[in-house]
């Protein structure tokens, strides 16, 4: 008689002991309060995903203990077992595991004496109820009900329960009616093994639209940075010889090396030099430069902004003279910048 639930907890421990061998992201998993026919449920939809085992804590204990040698820190889980528990097997990272486990989880009903998870409150406004003796009921439950207009309303707003305190029955009842349902079934990843390290839920719980955030950011910060200190990779390459190629154009434009790339622009400066010297000495333009300066002068009259009494008073004023500049000085300096 002693020996057939002996065997049948010997098998269970093997097929325990399977499930932490063969996966290499462990879970375990609090199920309490979690109806059967919901749990069958809840199972068949990750089936195919992972493999999950609900055992007795002694039995989960003893698995992982056993294992401990062959898979080093695979026993930290044993901290997480509380309530009734089970193991999940998966091939998914702990945070992608994490997600799926939350996913299970669905509102529901109280049933009377379970511990508010958060404040229960109630909005005031209509409700869906006839008038009758739903109004009574509702008021030995704690809610603030009347009739008005021909119809169950609830007169203010108010917390019902705040979070953490027990729920009464005859509450939980009238919160069913009114479609609240303030407890939450699913399954509870308490926290995951992998490669040595136990991950607790609440590390795995993370938000992430911040995350991906702040991980942009980071990624943003650091491509900058690379750039900045001409770190090669393949993908700053291009940036940095994009902003190579501009530094040198502008060296050898300072330095005037003349090549196919530079000539365009360093003609258009001499030009520019050449105008601004020959504006000088007008008397010693050929006809040909002469229409050119005119040409120039015309442009700068309409672009030049209406002048102002105070501007004319100033150009009224005199100026310090100029050095005077002989026309052979700026023949020679002509001849020097055109060959």
């Amino acid at each position: 008689m002693d020996r057939e639930p002996a065997t049948w907890k010997q098998d269970y421990v093997a097929d325990l002991k399977k499930v932490i061998e063969a996966s290499p992201v462990i879970g375990i998993v609090n199920v309490t309060g979690i109806p059967a026919p919901q749990l069958q449920k809840m199972r068949a939809s990750l089936r195919g995903k992972m493999t999950l085992l609900v055992a007795k804590n002694n039995l989960l204990l003893l698995a992982l203990n056993e294992l401990d040698k062959d898979k080093a820190g695979v026993a930290g889980l044993i901290d997480l077992i509380d309530g009734q528990c089970a193991i999940v097997g998966s091939t998914d990272n702990p945070f992608k595991l994490y997600k799926v486990m939350e996913a299970t989880k669905t509102a529901s009903p109280a049933k009377g004496g379970e511990l508010a998870p958060d404040d229960i409150d109630i909005k005031a406004g209509e409700t869906p109820f006839k008038p009758g003796p739903i109004v009574g009921d509702l008021q030995q439950a704690g809610i603030p009900a009347a009739i008005e207009g021909g119809k169950v309303v609830i007169k203010k707003s108010k917390t019902l329960v705040k979070a953490g305190e027990p729920i009464p029955v005859n509450m939980a009842q009238m919160l069913t009616k009114l479609e609240i349902f303030p407890m939450t079934v699913g399954m509870d990843l308490r926290g995951v093994f992998e490669e040595g390290l136990v991950f607790k839920s609440d590390v795995l719980a993370i938000d992430e639209e911040q995350f991906m955030g702040d991980l942009m950011g980071t990624i943003s910060g650091a491509f900058s940075l690379a750039c900045q200190i001409g770190y090669t990779t393949p993908l700053t390459i291009r940036p940095l010889l994009t902003k190579g190629s501009s530094e040198a154009m502008n060296v050898a434009i300072f330095a005037e090396i003349t090549n196919k790339d530079t000539i365009e622009k360093l003609l258009g400066m001499a030009g520019g030099k050449m105008m601004a010297l020959a504006s000088q000495v007008p008397d010693a333009l050929d006809d040909e430069l002469k229409e050119k300066m005119g040409a120039a002068s015309a442009a700068a009259a309409v672009a030049a902004p209406v002048s102002k009494p105070d501007d004319d008073k100033k150009k009224d004023e005199p100026e310090d003279e100029e050095e005077e500049v002989s026309e052979e000085d700026a023949a020679a300096g002509l001849g020097a910048l055109f060959g």
